[in-house]
């Protein structure tokens, strides 16, 4: 970025999700969603693969056992053994958008950003079509500083009639929209993705924190709550909170919402009462 849209899925300040879905469709699912909020606001797709036992050959059968394996790995977080069986199905099948997306994802998993970024473009190659992983590679570039470019690619998986999850798209677009400096398409996007799944966390905490920059603290306050019900709260939607409820004059609520950053995340620095953490 489901970024809820991940057959497997990864989550990565409101949380642009990737999921990591892929290429293959019509099949069984395996999903995981994990916000990672250290990272931005995306949300990725996580790799879906086709479980059908529908094989051309005997080198897609066999690549096919070894991606089921690898996203059954990738899903208990042993990326070790995910990464070298996705190695095994693309050594078999070479073109399988699929076994790039695995990689792409084991890649993104051990920091080696570079690296996934080469599979996530090679597996939209492969699947020009496939929203997911057009969705994946748009949460990359975006989480690359490359903000402006991404939104082409989440324009192109919204263009998938088979999309399963439209709302992830459309909060990391608007979200990366935002990063851009387009303002107007960022808030319509994250209505939109709202409007699709109401409790989007990416996209209500991205409209929060606009709401704020714009001097709207009760706007703002209003996409803060709704994020913090939606999904787990993370250091920047608690530090968001607290700032709102400062800017509203309510130094109470504030505080609360910086003692529980303290408690939930002891390691953080931002508490939105200061850089340091401290008041």
């Amino acid at each position: 970025m489901d970024v809820r849209g991940r057959p497997l899925s990864l989550v990565a300040t409101t949380a642009l999700l990737v999921v990591v879905v892929l290429a293959t469709g019509a099949c069984k699912r395996l999903t995981f969603v994990r916000q990672d909020f250290s990272r931005q606001d995306y949300e990725r797709v996580s790799p879906e693969v086709d479980v059908s036992g529908k094989g051309g050959n005997r080198n897609a059968a066999q690549a096919l056992q070894h991606l089921q394996l690898a996203q059954v790995r990738l899903v208990g977080g042993d990326y070790e053994t995910a990464e070298r069986e996705a190695r095994k199905a693309l050594k078999l099948d070479p073109k399988s958008a699929d076994a790039h997306s695995v990689l792409a994802a084991t890649a993104d998993r051990r920091g080696a950003s570079a690296e996934a970024g080469t599979h996530y473009l090679r597996a939209a190659e492969l699947a020009p079509a496939n929203g997911a992983v057009l969705n994946n590679y748009g949460v990359w570039l975006c989480g690359q500083g490359r903000h402006a470019e991404s939104l082409a690619w989440f324009d192109k998986a919204l263009g998938d009639p088979r999309y399963g999850t439209p709302a992830v798209a459309l909060a990391n677009s608007g979200t990366c929209a935002i990063r851009a400096g387009q303002d107007a398409r960022g808030e319509r996007d994250l209505r939109r993705a709202i409007s699709l799944d109401p409790g989007n966390a990416t996209a209500l905490g991205a409209l929060a924190q606009l709401e704020f920059r714009r001097g709207n603290a009760f706007d703002a306050r209003a996409f803060s709550e709704r994020r913090l019900a939606a999904a787990p709260p993370d250091p920047a939607a608690l530090q968001l909170a607290s700032q709102i409820e400062e800017k509203l004059g309510d130094t109470a609520a504030a505080a609360r919402y910086v003692q529980r950053m303290r408690a939930e995340f002891p390691q953080s620095r931002g508490s939105g009462m200061g850089d340091d953490g401290k008041r």
